[in-house]
This record gives structure tokens, C-alpha cells and sequence, in this order.
């Protein structure tokens, strides 16, 4: 196993990941947010070591670590992949925050990782340093005044107001690919645990929009990177929207009192097109032409064919789904009539979970309270494909999708209350923008399907008792041909 070099002594001399790797062989497969559960760890190596919080013989300390999680390559590799079995590359980075204290307060067991047998740390407790208030505070602090730290970056953004200290942290439960704690109820910092190397839209994107005035989604307030000996986006400090609601929740409840949801979802339109907006303006575009439509038919299709592979179920759908793609592909070829598909940065995984809601009687801003949360897109997916211009259809069809997951919930299912959501939002995203997605009906079916087909492999493996959900808007879209 290498040792990149420590930023602070004693870690600086004395090798440390040697008497931690026994410990995060059994921690880091069950946590929530590690990418290659089912595959076995077969190495550790340290890309850095950071003491936030020096360790010393008394109070706790705090290490930052980037650490490469070598393990061996999955057998599904052929099959498509989702946030759960990625990472067949071998490799991937971890950052993690280590509390270190000699005895673990009982409010903290839940937290503890374990007690090192040897090396720097022997003798001492181990534990997640996110769980503990006093190290998450800590952490706040570093954010509120910008500066470097060993390899590690704290930036914050020059319009932003400043972060008041002593703020109350608390770790959210919520999340899935990534850690977050609230302080305060004021704000909301999420850690993002596999990272890549280079920008991540989590933070590219929310800066643009602030810089473009676009007031639908919180302010990136204050950031921390690691500068060497790769750059990696490590955390994101946004305002906590409190009193909001997430528009998943929202929509159920909605169907839970029989309430129709077409308003809130022509409001969504407007505000999802006024997101677009401002990212084709301060971000750069490009246009779509006959090489790059063939190549995004062609990944659709390769897509649909090995989830047929995965799932038996889609076998018989599989001639009537490919033709949204062939049409794509065709209408590629033509040229669309002269005209050209615009490709910009989006969204990217862009759903009713990643949407919140604030009653408009709280506020003053046109079409209520919506804001768009979580820039990071699949976060499975490679850096360098999540930050490529899309067609903004791509978000579209999340919604779209959204609203027929919404309504399957409902007991017994409401199909008519998912299509009157849907016709409003695109309503409303006409109303915001000047383009109907149902103006290019082509366009919106691939990526409908697309959509549903990765949705139909996720459910098989991961829950069964949904399948149906993805399998109803399968046979819609099939009998479209």
C-alpha cells in the first residue's frame, strides 16, 4: 500500500493507513454511501492525510482523508449499471473524516469505526467524525474563513453573506451517495464521499446560476477542494431551505386527498425552464449534429439491449423500444427540417426528490416556492459524462417519469392524475421558455424510454415489488410505435 505524505506531524512521519485498513475493511461495505457493495475491498492507498483538529492526548481530533478503495472487478461489468454496482474500474477515491479519541462518549457508539492495534492512532478510538457535533462544528468554522489547509482549499462566494459561527450541527439520515449536516437550520453542507477528479457540478452549476441572478436554487455560501496531489470537490455549503417540502412528498400527498397537483407541476415547467435558461446563458453550448445524434441513438439502443439481457421481462418490448431510437436516429440524418437540437449543461438526474416547495404565502417569488437541489447528476456516473452538454429533454423526461411513479403509488393506480401533471409541466415549461417538449415528440419519447429502460433494471435489482412501475410506462411507450 503507498503513503502520500501528511500535511501535519506526528501523521507526517509514521505510516498511518497500515493499522487503519484492518478497520475500514469491516466499516467502509456498510455504509450507505459506498458505491461497491458486493465486491471484495482488496487494498487501501493514501492520496492524503489532513489533521483538521490535531490529534493530541487529551480532546478529540479530526483527520481528513482521501483514501483509493481498490477492489476486485464486479461480475455484472456487461450489464447496465446503476448507483449501487458501479465502480468496476477497481478503483475509486474516498474522503473521509475520522474522529479520534481515547474513550468514545456513549452518545457517539453508533459512530464508532474501531481501536487501531499499532501505528500512530494505537490505543486510541476511531469513530465518524460527522456524527459528532464538537468535529462537525469544527468543520463550519474552516468554511467561514477561506484559506488552505495542507492540500485541502476553504473558498466561499464573494456575493455571499457571511456564515454566523456557533451554529448547532446535526447529521440528516436522508441521504444515499453522500453525507450532509445542517447547522443551525440555516444552513445545509453536503460531503460528498466518492469523488473524482475535477469540478463537480454540484458546485460548478449552482455557482453559474448565481452568477446569472437564477434565484431558484440555493447559493453555493462556501466550499472546500483538495488541490493536490489531485482536485477534487469535496464539500458544498448551501442555505438549508427550511419549512420547504420535496415535491416527491408533496405529490403524494397531493394523491393521498385526492387533490389534483396540476398547478404546482405548471409552476415546476416554468421554473425547470428558468434553470435551463440560465445555464445556456452563462455556461457554453453546442449543437447537436448528425454524428453526435447517431452516437446518442446508438447508446440508447446498446442501453435497451443490455437491459433486455438483465431483465427478461423487456425481451418482448424490445423491437417496439428501439424504434423512438431509430426515429432519433432518422430524423439525425434529415436534419430535422434545417433545424439543429441545442445540447447545454443540465440537471442531470433532475426528479420531484430533487425538487423543493415552499408555500407561496411565505414568500413573494412568481410561481410559489420551487427550488432545484442537487446538481451532482448520477453519481455512478463518470465526471467527465455528467459535465457533457445534454438536450434539455433529458431533465424533462426525469419529471415526467417522476409524475407516473408519483401516481402508481396511489392505491387504486391514477394514471389520469400522472397525465394532467405532466401536460401542465410541459405547459408550463413552454409558458417559461418558447419551446413545447411535446413539440418534438421524437425527442421526448427516446429519452422517455431511455429513462424508463435504466428504471426497469434498477427496480429488478433493487426492488422487485416496483417493478411494475417502470414496466407500465414500458408498454405505454412501446405501443407509441
Amino acid at each position: 500500500m503507498s503513503e502520500a505524505a501528511s500535511t501535519r506531524t506526528p501523521l507526517a512521519r509514521i505510516p498511518l493507513l497500515p493499522s487503519l485498513a484492518p478497520l475500514l475493511h469491516a466499516w467502509l461495505p456498510r455504509q450507505r454511501w459506498f458505491a461497491g457493495k458486493g465486491r471484495p475491498v482488496t487494498g487501501f492507498s493514501l492520496v492524503s492525510a489532513t489533521e483538521l483538529l490535531p490529534v493530541t492526548g487529551t480532546g478529540p481530533g479530526l483527520l481528513h482523508l482521501l483514501v483509493d478503495v481498490e477492489q476486485r472487478p464486479g461480475l455484472r461489468a456487461k450489464t447496465p449499471r446503476d448507483p449501487a454496482d458501479f465502480a468496476d474500474s477497481g478503483e475509486d477515491c474516498y474522503q473521509l473524516l475520522l474522529g479520534v479519541r481515547e474513550t468514545l462518549p456513549p452518545h457517539l457508539a453508533p459512530a464508532l469505526i474501531g481501536r487501531p492495534a499499532r501505528g500512530p492512532l494505537a490505543g486510541r478510538t476511531v469513530y465518524e467524525g460527522l456524527r459528532d457535533p464538537r468535529l462537525a462544528e469544527l468543520l463550519l468554522e474552516r468554511l467561514r474563513t477561506p484559506g488552505t489547509l495542507g492540500p485541502l482549499r476553504f473558498d466561499r462566494f464573494e456575493g455571499a453573506s457571511a456564515v454566523p459561527g456557533g451554529l448547532t450541527a446535526r447529521p440528516l439520515d436522508a441521504e444515499q451517495s453522500n453525507s450532509s449536516l445542517v447547522y443551525g437550520d440555516a444552513y445545509i453542507l453536503k460531503v460528498l464521499r466518492r469523488v473524482q477528479p475535477g469540478p463537480n457540478p454540484d458546485l460548478e452549476l449552482p455557482l453559474a446560476l448565481a452568477r446569472a441572478g437564477c434565484e431558484r436554487v440555493p447559493v453555493p455560501v462556501a466550499w472546500y477542494e483538495s488541490t493536490a496531489p489531485r482536485p477534487y470537490t469535496l464539500g458544498v455549503l448551501q442555505p438549508f431551505l427550511r419549512g420547504s417540502r420535496d415535491g416527491w412528498r408533496l405529490a403524494l400527498d397531493a394523491l393521498a386527498g385526492g387533490r389534483p397537483f396540476t398547478d404546482e407541476a405548471r409552476a415546476l415547467g416554468r421554473v425547470t425552464a428558468e434553470v435551463h435558461t440560465a445555464l445556456a446563458a452563462e455556461l457554453p453550448t453546442v449543437t447537436l449534429g448528425r454524428a453526435q445524434t447517431e452516437h446518442l441513438a446508438a447508446a440508447m439502443r446498446r442501453r435497451l439491449d443490455e437491459a433486455a439481457q438483465a431483465v427478461p421481462a423487456l425481451l418482448s418490448y424490445v423491437p417496439r423500444l428501439r424504434t423512438a431510437f431509430d426515429a432519433l436516429d432518422a430524423l439525425g440524418r434529415e436534419g430535422r427540417g434545417g433545424r439543429a437540437w441545442r445540447a447545454q449543461r443540465v440537471h442531470g438526474d433532475l426528479h420531484l426528490g430533487q425538487t423543493l416547495y415552499a408555500d407561496p404565502a411565505h414568500g413573494s417569488r412568481r410561481d410559489g416556492g420551487w427550488s432545484v437541489i442537487d446538481f451532482e447528476g448520477e453519481p455512478a456516473r463518470p465526471l467527465d459524462e455528467r459535465r457533457r452538454p445534454q438536450p434539455p429533454v433529458r431533465d424533462i423526461a426525469g419529471i415526467l417519469r417522476s409524475f407516473d411513479y408519483a401516481a402508481r403509488t396511489h392505491r387504486p393506480w391514477n394514471p389520469a392524475w400522472a397525465e394532467s401533471c405532466r401536460s401542465a409541466y410541459c405547459a408550463g415549461y413552454a409558458e417559461a421558455s418558447g419551446d413545447d417538449p411535446r413539440a418534438e415528440p421524437e425527442l421526448l419519447r427516446a429519452y422517455e424510454t431511455d429513462k424508463a429502460v435504466y428504471e426497469v433494471v434498477y427496480e429488478a435489482r433493487h426492488r422487485p415489488d416496483w417493478l411494475a412501475v417502470p414496466m407500465a410506462a414500458i408498454d405505454r411507450l412501446a405501443a407509441r410505435d
